[in-house]
């Protein structure tokens, strides 16, 4: 006997507008066994007139037999790209599931995912956010078919303004109002949820307890043309040379976070005024300044000199391992290794970590979205999404955090960071909270956190154990617990 099968499928391919998917799972976090609801759905963006013009998709993580909902925190969780779905920290670092990587985050086969025994899904709910063009999320036309217009989503300022409206929508329909709030952003989502503790707090009238940014991107820092802020590379170059064991032996015999101090003194107080000189530099300073260059990255005083000390990442990738194995190191993560077409050139043929991340995530969340939280859909999962060109005029969100701190005493701030990350460097992101703040009252409230690891440290099984714990003891310690909020 033959049996047929009959599969039906859409004859349009687009995403519900506004929709939801509700699952029961259990799990056991930190040893304690658990059960939680995970609601994957889309929920509409709408312009002034109340009309749908995109619509985002999100997954939302409960904790059951949870007596009191509103004194527990609710993580709005970003990824950042900007275009990058909220894929990244979903599966691998603070929700139930994890995807199949080995202990150093490696893939391998068969791919998939686990339960994860570190979120932190047992001390606050989550809900993971993917922007317009990422993951399902869309454009909606409008009756007449007509698509909307593109700047409205695309841009520093245009990003914040509509997912602050999305937020409260999301709030709002949860009955969140009540509970302690926190917006955690990695890489570009840290320019985002700065941006986001403001026009929360002054547009839509929500206040937070905590802002956590994970390996962020302040583009006050990058791509603005000033070469002193290159000085802020070194501790990232003494970091990576140590871990493949390039720096000289007075260096390398120490422990990296013994290391790294000196690397840091000698960037802000030698290297950066040395940069600031640019050619009216005497030679006895720069040939002194390129020596302890080289001695704290790896490079040769050489190639130091030949680049007015002024070296960029993409040269040292491609160069620390240069002589040594000819191999070139990862951006985002510079553990990782990979093999270019010829030795020479100034810059890696492409990004050995980004590959392996993408070969082990994109099978794990198309097959966890589909089998384990039952949304179904032809759409194409973006981990990438089109939202180019990328406004990046008027950027304030530096001073839009400082802003909402300072007229909010319950709002804390943690950065957390991976030594080895080349791409929004660890000593970075020390530099852009040290300069929110410029009077250091409220330097009390930052705190930072770094990682043996690259830009995402939780995919070393190591600190996505200690991530997680710090993860835990932020909330702990942004808790009102009790106090009123003033000065």
């Amino acid at each position: 006997m033959v049996l047929g099968v009959l599969s039906v499928y859409s004859q349009s391919r687009k995403i519900p507008v506004d929709t939801m998917v509700k699952t029961t799972h259990n799990t056991t976090i930190k040893g304690v066994s658990l059960s939680y609801t995970a609601e994957a759905g889309t929920q509409p963006v709408w312009d002034d007139n109340g009309d749908p013009i995109a619509t985002l998709f999100y997954t939302y993580y409960t904790r059951n037999n949870v007596k009191n909902r509103a004194s527990r925190p609710l993580i709005i969780s970003f990824n950042g790209g900007p275009g990058s779905a909220s894929v990244w920290m979903h599966v691998a670092y603070t929700g139930p599931r994890i995807l199949n990587i080995d202990d150093e985050g490696y893939p391998v086969q068969p791919y998939g995912f686990k339960s994860n025994p570190n979120s932190i899904i047992d001390v606050a709910d989550i809900v993971f956010v993917n922007p317009v063009n990422t993951g399902y999320s869309r454009m909606v036309p409008n009756k007449e078919g007509k698509m909307p217009d593109r700047k409205q989503f695309f841009g520093i300022n245009e990003d914040i303004e509509y997912l602050a409206e999305w937020i409260n929508t999301f709030v709002s329909r949860h009955n969140r109002w009540e509970s302690p709030k926190y917006i955690i952003g990695e890489s570009y989502g840290g320019t985002r949820v700065m941006g986001l503790a403001n026009e929360l707090q002054s547009s839509q009238w929500m206040y937070l307890n905590g802002v956590i940014m994970v390996s962020p991107a302040d583009y006050n820092v990058y791509n603005n043309g000033q070469p002193v802020y290159s000085a802020l590379n070194l501790p990232y170059y003494t970091a990576a040379a140590w871990h493949h064991k390039m720096l000289p032996t007075a260096l390398q015999s120490k422990d990296l976070t013994d290391v790294l101090p000196e690397a840091e003194d000698f960037a802000i107080n030698t290297l950066m005024p040395a940069l600031a000189k640019g050619g009216f530099i005497s030679d006895a300073e720069r040939n002194n300044v390129a020596e302890k260059m080289s001695y704290y990255s790896g490079l040769s005083k050489k190639v130091i000199l030949q680049h007015n000390l002024d070296v960029p990442t993409r040269f040292f990738w491609k160069d620390l391992l240069r002589d040594k194995t000819g191999q070139t190191i990862g951006r985002l993560d510079s553990r990782y290794l990979g093999i270019d077409k010829i030795e020479a050139g100034s810059r890696p043929d492409y990004s050995a970590e980004l590959t392996s991340w993408l070969h082990s995530f994109t099978p794990a969340i198309n097959h966890y979205i589909k089998k384990e939280l039952k949304f179904d859909t032809d759409i194409k999962y973006n981990m990438f999404g089109p939202v180019h060109p990328w406004n990046r005029q008027n950027n304030t969100v530096r001073e839009d955090l400082r802003q909402a701190m300072a007229a909010n005493p319950y709002l804390k701030v943690l950065t957390q960071s991976g030594y080895y990350d080349g791409a929004t460097t660890y000593f970075a992101a020390k530099y852009s909270q040290s300069q929110i703040d410029p009077s250091g009252k409220m330097k009390d409230r930052f705190s930072f956190k770094g990682y043996r690891s690259g830009h995402m440290m939780y995919l070393r099984n190591e600190d996505l154990i200690k991530a997680n714990d710090d993860l835990r003891e932020f909330i702990k310690e942004s808790s009102a617990k009790g106090k009123a909020a003033k000065y």
